[in-house]
């Protein structure tokens, strides 16, 4: 990689730092402004109320539900996608872009259709004791769905990267499938799992769409941080609103230095390896 030499190479990084600033930089410092601007006590006054703690622990609680989920998907789909060669596989990594493409309020409203009241299995569920939609139940499942290909997507080609020799030798050796995969497998692939944990984190932390159509957005029962960030800003209470924003931009922060962190380690593995 080159440094740039000619004015037009520096006018491109200028153009591209002025953009930066203008549409992220900017627009966090501002949350940050306003959510300080009353001061720490009206801050701390706006995290101490109820609907504030919980819709935080709500957010937490959905966040520490679906990583799991997705996590154990996404490693048994990826798993199979590249240790076994079946009819249909192709379909099943092009099923698996989904959630990608089909747009999270057309999700939420599916969910809502099939696991509400008006459908018979919804009904079904209700009548046995479990409320579904307008309950957490529902912005969990809703949100699973929408993070579901992070960790598959991250785990397939550094699978099919790294190959199957050394797994190939320890089942010639007398390995069971969890201890190929304990021993060999694991170690191989815990930073980009690791880094697929991360990115389904924050999704889950920050998703709005889907969760705002199978919520019902019930202050103190089904407000997520999104969602009450949206809920206190209709309610004309920007002081509350930016004091959740700034939450939400607080966690994405922690989310980046992840990010970063990840993908430094995972590139110096790599290099490491390429030296070897």
């Amino acid at each position: 990689m080159k440094k740039p030499q000619y004015w037009h190479q520096w006018l491109l990084i200028g153009l591209g730092l002025s953009l930066i600033t203008l549409i992220l930089l900017v627009p966090l410092a501002l949350i940050f402004s306003k959510a300080f601007s009353g001061g720490l006590a009206l801050l701390w006054g706006n995290l101490g109320e109820d609907y504030m703690l919980h819709a935080i622990g709500l957010t937490l609680l959905v966040a520490a539900l679906t990583v799991p989920i997705n996590l154990c998907f996404g490693i048994l789909l990826a798993w199979c996608v590249t240790h076994y060669d079946f009819r249909g596989r192709k379909l099943l990594t092009t099923l698996l872009d989904i959630p990608y493409a089909v747009s999270p309020v057309v999700a939420g409203l599916c969910y809502l259709v099939v696991y509400g009241l008006e459908h018979a299995l919804g009904r079904w569920f209700y009548d046995n004791g479990m409320q579904l939609m307008f309950a957490w139940p529902g912005i969990v499942m809703v949100t699973v769905f929408v993070t579901a290909p992070y960790v598959a997507r991250i785990l397939i080609p550094v699978m099919q990267s790294q190959g199957q020799d050394e797994e190939t030798a320890a089942l010639c050796l007398g390995a069971n499938g969890w201890q190929i995969f304990r021993h060999i497998t694991l170690p191989k692939i815990k930073w980009a799992l690791l880094y697929g944990v991360v990115i389904t984190n924050a999704r889950a932390v920050g998703e709005f769409g889907a969760v705002s159509v199978v919520s019902g957005t019930i202050i103190n029962q089904t407000l997520t941080l999104p969602l009450l960030v949206d809920q206190l800003n209709n309610d004309y209470k920007p002081a509350a609103a930016f004091t959740a924003a700034a939450l939400l931009a607080c966690m994405a922060l922690l989310t980046l230095l992840l990010k970063t962190f990840m993908e430094w380690r995972q590139r110096t593995l790599m290099q490491r390896a390429e030296a070897v």
